[in-house]
Order: C-alpha cells, then sequence, then structure tokens
C-alpha cells in the first residue's frame, strides 16, 4: 500500500472556515490536485466582489489559480470545474469570467444552481480539478 501522506501537499488560502470545517483550500497527492469550493472571501472572511456576479467569479478563479500555483501548477493543467451559483439567470457574467481564464484550456465544466451558500453575501462558488505532471 502506497504512503500518500508522504506524498501529500496541503494548501491553506487562509479562509477561516478551513481551520472551522477542517479542509485545505487544495490537495495535491502525486499529480492529481483538487481545488475546494472557492467563493470571493477576503483573508478577513469579507464577501468581496458586491452583488456582482462577474466580479465574484473571476475572484474565486483568481483564489484557485493563486492554489495551484502553491500545489505546483497552473490553470493551464485543469481538467474540470464545477460552478454553484445561487442564481442561474446571471450564467452569462459566470461564464464571461470562467471563458476569460480558460478560453484556451477548455476544460470540463458543469454549472449548477443551488439554493444558497455559507453566506447570502456569496453569490457563485468554483471548484478545479486538475492534473500536473512534474
Amino acid at each position: 500500500m502506497t504512503d500518500h501522506n508522504s506524498r501529500r501537499r496541503n494548501v491553506s488560502s487562509g479562509a477561516p472556515w478551513e481551520t472551522i470545517h477542517g479542509y485545505s483550500r487544495s490537495v495535491r497527492i502525486g499529480p492529481y490536485i483538487a481545488v475546494s469550493g472557492t467563493a470571493a472571501v477576503g483573508p478577513g472572511g469579507e464577501a468581496l466582489g458586491g452583488a456582482d456576479m462577474y466580479l465574484q467569479a473571476v475572484k474565486c478563479l483568481e483564489i484557485i489559480e493563486a492554489a495551484l500555483q502553491k500545489s505546483g501548477a497552473s490553470l493551464d493543467d485543469v481538467i474540470r470545474t464545477r460552478v454553484f451559483t445561487t442564481d442561474i439567470s446571471q450564467w452569462e457574467a459566470i461564464a464571461r469570467a470562467h471563458n476569460e481564464f480558460f478560453a484556451a484550456v477548455r476544460p470540463a465544466s458543469t454549472l449548477l444552481e443551488v439554493s444558497r451558500l455559507i453566506s447570502p453575501a456569496l453569490l457563485v462558488e468554483i471548484e478545479a480539478d486538475a492534473i500536473c505532471e512534474d
């Protein structure tokens, strides 16, 4: 049996929920990287981007990009994204942000409406999976 702990790299973004809930922003084991659901949250736990779905999606993707970089990967290594929004009618704003980050990569992606996220101020949450061969 392989000892995954010796190959495991956990990355934190410093979001307050990471220690409360017991999770990492991203986890890398070998070439596989999973980035947790990421909302537009600042270092103090505040929602960023106001009520602008596009700005919130951009912030989510910037946080994901930083987590991937800390894991030794980039957006080019992303193979799948999952996008959760509280208002599917604004899908075009989310799609515009997603396309700005992934136009060349074009990962598999899912966009879903949910009833709410952890805070009413958060309108979109994105997670990503990547494979990065070193």
